[in-house]
């Protein structure tokens, strides 16, 4: 069997120490490497290096890879109890050799006080190089893959947070990243944050040095691989929308189904809007079952500037709802986002979007809204602005980060050529990612938006399998993306 060495965050626990135990007694792990500012207690019946910092260091990592000198280097990364035999590490070890991996990972069982749950991880892919990128509790790194990598694109850079981040991308350039289908571990579940911190940890003040080194590692990784597009060569959307073909300034876009207790708060948001030009409002009912369209029906009585479109087709996804309001005669030179269940906070917002729309002549322009519960109180963690967008580096950081906000607003000329794709998760940050490859998008830090977080959310409570498969999504949209930049870099469309 190949020869490693195990690395660690200093932190006892009697799991921890039994599984290293049960390691180190394979007759294959020549030393054990902790991680941490304290002298390590562990016994494993072996000699113990303790390394000071954090793992997170690129100095840290720098002097941990020097200190190795065995073919692999199996890291658990986190400060979590995990328990494995010696059965987990042949698995691994056979994974990488076949697969001729830069590193191998695999699912887990994750420990409830109500037994074991299947913890299934994703595939990765190169839009997969996301820093929140879920690889589990055990990383087997090839050795001879990371020092070619490091000697191709330069050693760990001295940053304090995103050191493995920087080295999980240089090795994945040349090399796969290779998931192992089959719980090979079980990992104690932890309170951590709640769903709705960590969606938007990215977006938190807390985070910002953290959030500052991870967009600049990125950035050096796009230029690498050929993926980064310099801010002077996107445009302004000047000639898109043409003159005199729209039947309005603005359309505020309502997809909806099934949302008979929030769509007329809605429409009622959107009609008291103050503008000093014309808007409609276009709500595209994707066949309700609940009452939701005899309740539009009324209201269309109510509010002659209301057009509601119930679609012939009936698979269609909030993207493809977007695309028959775009397409329809009635929509405005700017479609503007309005989610069924959700309200403008100010009846100024639609007025601050358009001005920026026509003022800057952006393709797209994304505002900011605050969290709030079903009763439209404040709740964690508020006000979502996206600071960490930047006019110079924002159209590449979007390929790391999750989403762009709200309220999204876009020139219709453009969409209508562009298009949302068919799907009800990620096409609004597809169109996104679309936009900026080549166009300016503008942002306003002001809330303009109230979001509702409920139980009647797409994304709420979701199960570990369907949140997977959102992350897959978005991973594959910004692989298309990633292949699209760089062709574009070649001068190929």
């Amino acid at each position: 069997m190949p020869t490693f060495t195990i690395v660690t965050p200093h932190g006892y626990s009697p799991l921890l120490e039994e599984t290293l135990r049960s390691l180190t007694g394979s007759g294959c792990a020549e030393q054990t490497i902790t991680v941490g500012e304290d002298s390590a207690d562990i016994r494993t019946g072996e000699p113990v290096t303790c390394v000071p910092g954090s793992l997170l260091s690129g100095d840290t990592l720098n002097r941990i890879l020097d200190l190795v000198k065995t073919e692999y280097l199996l890291l658990f990364p986190q400060r979590r109890q995990v328990s494995a035999g010696s059965q987990a590490l042949e698995r691994l070890l056979n994974a990488a050799g076949r697969s001729d991996a830069a590193m191998v990972y695999s699912d887990f069982y994750e420990e409830t006080g109500k037994g074991k749950i299947l913890h299934g991880l994703n595939d990765y892919q190169p839009g997969s190089a996301r820093d929140d990128f879920a690889f589990g509790g055990m990383m087997l790194f090839s050795m001879s893959r990371v020092k070619e990598a490091l000697a191709r694109y330069g050693p760990i850079p001295p940053v304090k947070f995103a050191g493995l981040y920087d080295l999980r991308l240089k090795v994945s350039i040349n090399h796969t990243l290779h998931h192992v289908e089959e719980p090979l571990y079980s990992m104690a579940r932890t309170g951590g944050s709640s769903d709705g911190e960590a969606m938007f940890a990215y977006v938190d003040p807390r985070n910002k040095a953290s959030q500052e080194e991870m967009e600049a590692v990125f950035t050096a990784h796009l230029r690498r691989i050929g993926a980064y597009l310099p801010y002077e060569r996107l445009a302004r959307a000047d000639g898109l929308t043409g003159t005199g073909t729209f039947p309005v300034e603005a359309t505020v876009v309502i997809p909806v189904k099934d949302r008979m207790g929030t769509i007329a708060e809605a429409v009622k948001s959107a009609f008291l809007q103050e503008t000093d030009f014309p808007f409609n409002v276009i709500v595209v009912d994707n066949h309700s079952t609940d009452g939701t369209t005899a309740l539009l029906t009324r209201l269309s009585a109510e509010y002659p500037r209301l057009r509601h479109i119930v679609p012939e087709r009936n698979d269609l996804g909030i993207g493809g709802c977007w695309n028959e309001a775009l397409n329809d005669l009635a929509c405005g030179r700017y479609a503007v986002q309005l989610d069924s269940d959700d309200l403008y906070a100010t009846p100024l917002a639609l007025r601050k979007i358009v001005d920026m729309l026509r003022r800057e002549r952006y393709a797209m322009v994304v505002g900011s809204y605050t969290i709030v519960d079903f009763n439209l109180e404040k709740v964690p963690p508020g006000i979502i602005d996206h600071r960490e967008w930047s006019d110079e580096n924002g159209h590449n950081n979007a390929l790391r980060v999750n989403g762009l906000g709200a309220p999204r607003a876009f020139d219709t000329g453009l969409m209508r050529t562009m298009g949302f794709l068919n799907v009800s998760y990620g096409e609004d940050y597809a169109a996104a990612l679309r936009i900026c490859r080549e166009y300016r998008i503008g942002r306003i830090y002001e809330s303009l938006y109230l979001c509702r977080r409920w139980a009647g959310n797409t994304d709420a409570a979701l199960s570990v399998e369907h949140a997977n498969r959102n992350d897959a999504f978005k991973d594959a949209v910004r692989t298309k993306e990633i292949i699209a930049r760089q062709d574009l870099n070649r001068g190929r469309r």
